[in-house]
């Protein structure tokens, strides 16, 4: 009775299981190689397929996505045609398309359209990883009211007077408030513009998160929208319109280190002290130079407190100085007296005049002793 009782509850569960996600057991690949190919694959993808694309290719208008979908492009381009159609006012590439659109784009380049390249519009939500966007005469990225999620992005020149990479926006028909999430890394060809806030009278607040691992963040700091490397370094900055609400996980300031006469913005949590040695990382020295201190002003007369919480932006100075390297004297070698030599030429009369004289005595004396002997013999 009992196993009977385990086997209908088991069975119940795997029931409800599949009435709630009726096709996440069938999720498939679809292979596709032109545009033809491509458009019906997404018309016809069931829940959670993936759509393989196998050749670069052409589009000549735009493809909008409603429901939950992987594009993997395998390191493939697809470029928007001079012939580009229309379709009810939209001339965005891919554009994901209320809350039930899901759609993620991943291994692909975008190249070249009238208007934008990847739209996240109204709760629609839009992953972008491995993903390059660039030539788009409106920007790369509409966060149109949708969510983005960037995990791996690069953007290049996007827009026509000036560059546009991702535009954080509400359209006048949207209903739902933009939420940009970064998860990775956002690298630009520019740094002109990377992140920017419109500012089209519909968008009065949005949303900025960042995960606990991404590597580049975009964080509120004052009026300002800044994206940081992983250093928190400021890469690009621009202003959010005072009309527009920014909601984000973490409040924070700006500090501009002045240092060997070059200027470096780092992004710091307001209400946080900074450290001594956070600064002195942020700053590259030259042979032979030390960090004498940090200074609220350039006569270097004020000294920063670094126990100081930080409420606002500001400004600090770095004093360097050279130090001059003494080099060691070589020792003295003691003074050694040279003997001066004879440079008398050597003709060897010395050593004759001893001969002769030793000569002389040795002769004197034998012919005094011959004399002798001779006279004992006589007598």
């Amino acid at each position: 009775m009992k196993n009977k009782i385990k086997s209908i509850i088991f069975l119940i569960a795997l029931l409800s299981i599949t009435l709630i996600f009726p096709n996440m057991s069938n999720a498939q690949t679809r292979t596709v190689t032109d545009e033809e190919t491509l458009i019906n694959a997404i018309n016809e993808a069931d829940y959670g397929d993936t759509i393989s694309i196998q050749n670069n290719i052409t589009v000549t208008k735009p493809i909008v996505i409603a429901k939950e979908l992987i594009i993997d492009g395998n390191g493939y381009t697809i470029t928007g045609s001079s012939d580009w159609t229309s379709t009810s006012g939209n001339q965005t590439m891919f554009t994901a398309q209320l809350s039930d659109a899901n759609l993620t784009l991943k291994n692909i380049k975008l190249e070249n359209g009238p208007k934008y390249g990847v739209q996240a519009y109204d709760g629609a939500a839009v992953y972008l990883d491995n993903v390059s966007i660039t030539g788009f005469k409106y920007g790369g990225v509409l966060v149109n009211g949708g969510r983005l999620e960037v995990i791996d992005l690069h953007l290049g020149y996007n827009g026509t007077d000036a560059n546009n990479g991702i535009e954080i926006d509400k359209g006048a028909a949207a209903t739902n408030h933009p939420t940009l999430v970064m998860n990775g890394t956002l690298t630009s060809d520019t740094n002109e513009n990377v992140v920017r806030v419109a500012d089209n009278g519909h968008l009065t607040e949005f949303t900025i998160t960042n995960t606990s691992n991404t590597t580049n963040k975009v964080a509120i700091s004052g009026d300002s929208l800044v994206l940081t490397d992983e250093n928190n370094n400021v890469i690009a900055e621009t202003k959010v319109p005072d009309t527009i609400t920014s909601n984000t996980d973490i409040q924070n300031v700006i500090i501009t280190l002045v240092a060997n006469g070059k200027t470096n913005k780092i992004v710091a949590e307001s209400g946080k002290t900074i450290s001594e040695d956070t600064l002195k990382s942020h700053i590259q020295l030259e042979t032979n130079q030390v960090i004498d201190g940090f200074f609220t002003d350039e006569q270097y007369t004020t000294a920063f407190d670094f126990n100081q919480t930080l409420s606002a932006d500001t400004t600090i100075y770095a004093k360097i100085s050279m130090v001059e390297t003494p080099v060691p004297e070589e020792p003295t070698q003691p003074e050694t007296e040279i003997p001066v030599k004879d440079e008398t030429p050597k003709t060897g009369i010395e050593n004759y005049t001893g001969l002769a004289v030793l000569t002389i005595l040795l002769s004197t004396t034998t012919l005094i002793f011959m004399r002798k002997k001779r006279k004992y013999r006589i007598g």
